[in-house]
């Protein structure tokens, strides 16, 4: 699916509609180093195993794809979340 490069939407900060500048949501790289990645790394050494079920197939085969607006006239960044879609492009 293409989505325009702008659009026009409500602004919480501002409190009226303005232009919004559109990219796609992408995650960065989880610290090894937070304590829920250390407890389960903990958790894994020693006899026992695994502690949960690990998923072997994908029930589902699309995302839902996470579209970033942020306004032009202030700054504000919105998340919002979009349908399921196999790929998102932002036409420029």
């Amino acid at each position: 699916m293409k989505v325009p490069a702008s659009i026009n939407t409500y602004c919480p900060r501002c409190r009226e509609k303005t232009e919004h500048k559109v990219s796609i949501y992408r995650r960065g790289r989880e610290s090894a180093l937070r304590k829920g990645a250390r407890h389960h790394e903990w958790q894994l050494h020693g006899y026992g195993g695994q502690k949960f079920p690990e998923q072997r197939e994908h029930a589902k085969i699309t995302k839902k794809q996470v579209i970033l607006l942020s306004c032009v006239k202030c700054g504000y960044t919105i998340h919002r979340l979009g349908v399921r879609l196999s790929k998102i492009e932002v036409k420029r």
